[in-house]
């Protein structure tokens, strides 16, 4: 059989990947319809989008100044941040401190007690022990926020099982290990997760940034919504009229309404993940999943005899044995060039591989690649067509969209054919968000009443 036939056949098995315009369409309307679902207080506890709203009403103004600290913690390490802001201009230095298993595993006393000796070091450092500084938490863990400085963690995720905390204010708890230790004077100003320490970040060095994208491990992004739309807000609606939304869009689709593009390897995907029938928006378009969903239609297309002459790796029938970087070398690669494809499929231990299966392993990337990016346009899409504005920046954070050759051209595009045409926006790549993004929203929270 020659090998037009063969990547002919390839190209219509993977059709289903290829989303029209019509198709894109319908997946704004309906985000659209769980937007409002998740804003409304009737319809809230059972939407699928949560729209969660963070508490933080403004953007910088360009008029915030002195220094403040940031505590980013999302993983294994945490940063301390000092920042010295002055207007547009800033200053920042920062440290990452580890986080030991034992403390990971521990007590929630211990965690926050050892977060609290690394800022006293930190400060102590900088000779900074008789200042009063606000700091900006960021805390990238699943939290319902209650207050600009209440947020409960709801479960801990990426290794950590600290109890005592799962139901608890963890500003509360850091307020606590503070005091605990009493050589140190921190205010903390604000509680933010990773979408609104981008969106805010952004927003510093461009006024006209209102939405924070995070394409990373994962997906998820927040906006700046008119208070008139948040029937969950529970202050009173005063000035400015607005707050950022976290949508947690991840969970789009949970309840069904995207099976009409899911195929049956977004479900394979799913029913061997560790949350299944979660997520369901997130695994068609995260660096989490993203590998994986390439290696399983590969796995597939190898069982059938259409690549590698139906003889496969150990690792490429090993779930989770491609990973998410290999796209971004694979679409590297030049027209009928296959020098970075080569040395992913070394990796994968297939080294007797024609130009044919290369070909076929780069349509595969692409059509893997160009969904997601299209999904997430659509979605920025109904934001922007939400929002009404003149011209919107979004602020976007995350490896995917960071290093990905083609994802921030292929969004630009099919933003472009989605939007309303009177609502003009331009694509920002952020520059340490959730750090800087922190420290900012306790400047903005410095201008504003305390909540």
């Amino acid at each position: 059989m020659s090998y037009s036939i063969e990547l002919s056949k390839i190209e219509a098995i993977t059709r289903n990947l290829v989303l029209t315009n019509d198709q894109l369409e319908k997946v704004a309307s309906l985000l659209l319809n769980e937007f409002n679902e998740g804003l409304g207080k009737q319809t809230h506890p059972s939407a699928s989008v949560k729209m969660f709203p963070t508490y933080v009403r403004d953007v910088p103004n360009g008029r915030e100044e002195g220094k403040f600290l940031a505590l980013d913690l999302g993983g294994t390490n945490f940063r301390v941040l000092l920042i010295d802001i002055n207007g547009d201009a800033f200053h920042m230095e920062n440290e990452i401190y580890a986080i030991p298993q034992e403390i990971m595993l521990g007590t929630g006393e211990q965690l926050f007690d050892h977060i609290a000796s690394c800022l006293s070091q930190f400060v102590e450092k900088r000779n900074m022990k008789n200042c009063r500084l606000p700091l900006g938490f960021t805390f990238s863990f699943p939290c319902i926020q209650e207050g600009l400085i209440r947020a409960r963690l709801v479960q801990w995720t990426k290794g950590f099982k600290c109890a005592g905390v799962e139901g608890r204010d963890v500003v509360q708890l850091l307020r606590d290990a503070i005091k605990r230790r009493s050589d140190v004077d921190i205010d903390v100003m604000a509680v933010v997760n990773d979408t609104t320490g981008t969106l805010m970040s952004c927003a510093h060095k461009n006024r006209e940034c209102r939405v924070g994208l995070i394409v990373g491990t994962g997906t998820n992004a927040c906006y700046m919504e008119t208070l008139d739309n948040v029937e969950l807000w529970n202050e009173e609606i005063d000035d400015p009229r607005q707050v950022i939304v976290n949508t947690e869009w991840g969970a789009f689709g949970d309840n069904g309404v995207l099976d009409f593009i899911r195929t049956k390897w977004d479900e394979e995907i799913d029913v061997n993940s560790l949350n299944p029938g979660k997520q369901l928006f997130e695994k068609m378009i995260s660096g989490m999943y993203m590998g994986e969903l390439c290696r399983v239609i590969l796995a597939d297309l190898t069982r059938r005899g259409l690549i590698f002459e139906g003889e496969g790796s150990e690792k490429l029938f090993t779930p989770w044995g491609f990973k998410t970087a290999y796209i971004s070398f694979i679409e590297s690669d030049s027209k009928h060039s296959y020098t970075e494809t080569r040395k992913a499929l070394e990796e994968l231990d297939l080294t007797n591989v024609s130009n044919e299966d290369c070909e076929a392993l780069k349509l595969v990337s692409a059509r893997v690649s160009t969904r997601a990016a299209y999904l997430v346009s659509a979605a920025v899409a109904t934001i922007l067509n939400k929002i009404r504005r003149p011209h919107t920046t979004v602020g976007v954070d995350g490896s995917v969209y960071r290093y990905h050759p083609h994802f921030h051209d292929l969004m630009e595009r099919k933003i472009a054919d989605l939007v309303h045409p009177e609502y003009k926006f331009d694509l920002m790549l952020s520059e340490d968000g959730s750090g800087r993004g922190a420290a900012l929203v306790a400047a903005v929270a410095v201008r504003q009443p305390t909540r």
